[in-house]
């Protein structure tokens, strides 16, 4: 038999979801950002292989963007942003591929700064352990890099204006400012129908346009923008679907076992919506020109689910649902868990929800092909 996890404590935590009622909807009020802090203690960095994947179709595109970027005359750092690091591990191919294009241009003695944004709530202690142990680590071979972070959310200004050259943002931007409504019945919003999808439409298009618009006002005139987003296809299909699925399966289950209660289970939403090509374009109109950013480059591609790959040659199901749950755990459930609050509540739901996730999987392993959509933008006087 299942038991109840304990009752949280009578204060408040400052990562509870509370439910505020209209006349007309049921909205979510919270003081955290909704777009996801990643489960911290390195668990992102050791979980993230699609992620992972999807900025690696997309390094072509960004040598060939750092390739365009105007670096002037002058002694002053070239700069390159990392919009949404989260712990790291993520960014050394691509801070690497763009280290090595600029230097080639700037020269040996320019200083290059990298500097990695994300939320302040994010792990920045495997971060920076990351960025000084990592055996890929990106500046252990050029004594004039300078790598550095800033815990602030990108849907704000992170930089003075015109002082970026080069940005990249690899599966971050997917992650809304805040969450419109309650999802009747789920937790992702291309599960949802109707007013309620509608409202993921409108923020994800409304922080789009901020997005690009604060990128655009950070750029330096030539500079770059790389956006990697976990994408749909033209069906509007983003391959996870299965997986998300089995997610709500084992939460209802949950709240049947009392585990949970149904009111938190009610509150638990992700501030996570992928776009469709059109979408992501529709700020740029038919001349491809928004706030100074110019359209170069912009790319669907298929992302094969490598631990598939691996287990149609080891036949080792056990890994293969390990994979796909630490996935789904370490992306996805601790935006989940902020319905419950209580930290010690949180680890065992967490452990709870993984758990029943694993069996589910393991009753019909299958394969989660999904997509990157690349974006190349250029900044234009």
């Amino acid at each position: 038999m299942q038991g109840r996890l304990a009752k949280p404590k009578p204060e408040t935590s400052p990562w509870l979801v509370s439910i505020r009622k209209t006349n007309k909807e049921e909205t979510l009020s919270t003081s955290a950002a909704a777009h996801g802090v990643m489960e911290g203690g390195g668990s992102y960095n050791r979980h993230a292989r699609i992620p992972a994947g999807g900025a690696l179709l997309a390094l072509p595109l960004l040598e060939e963007a750092a390739r365009h970027v105007m670096i002037e005359d002058g002694d002053q750092p070239v700069v390159i942003a990392d919009y949404g690091s989260s712990q790291g591990k993520n960014s050394l191919a691509p801070m690497h591929t763009a280290i090595q294009i600029l230097r080639a241009q700037a020269g040996t003695q320019r200083p290059i700064l990298v500097v990695h944004i994300d939320q302040a709530a994010n792990d920045f202690n495997t971060l920076f352990e990351v960025l000084h142990t990592d055996p890929e680590r990106y500046c252990t071979d050029d004594p004039n890099v300078f790598p550095s972070a800033i815990g602030r959310s990108f849907y704000e200004s992170v930089f003075p204006e015109r002082y970026v050259h080069l940005g990249w943002s690899s599966y971050a931007a997917v992650w809304l400012s805040r969450i419109p409504r309650l999802i009747p019945n789920h937790f992702i919003s291309i599960a949802s129908t109707g007013e309620v999808r509608e409202a993921f439409a409108k923020q994800a298009a409304d922080d789009w346009k901020l997005f690009l618009s604060l990128r655009s006002a950070e750029l330096r005139q030539g500079g770059r923008l790389v956006v990697v987003l976990p994408g749909l296809n033209d069906e509007g299909v983003a391959g996870f679907e299965p997986l998300f699925n089995l997610a709500n399966q084992a939460l209802a289950e949950m709240v049947s076992d009392r585990v949970i209660s149904a009111q938190e289970r009610a509150r638990m939403v992700l501030g996570s919506h992928p776009r469709t090509r059109v979408q992501l374009l529709e700020p740029f109109g038919s001349e491809g020109h928004f706030r100074g950013l110019m359209v170069e480059r912009c790319e669907l591609f298929a992302l094969p689910d490598t631990a598939w790959a691996e287990f149609q040659q080891n036949g080792d199901k056990e890994v293969l649902v390990n994979r796909h749950a630490g996935f789904f755990r370490s992306v996805f459930v601790p935006s989940l868990a902020n319905a419950i609050g209580d930290p010690v509540r949180c680890q065992a739901f967490a452990d709870e929800l993984e758990n029943r996730l694993k069996r589910l999987l393991g009753e019909r392993p299958r394969p989660f092909h999904t997509f990157a959509q690349t974006m190349v933008l250029a900044k234009r006087s």
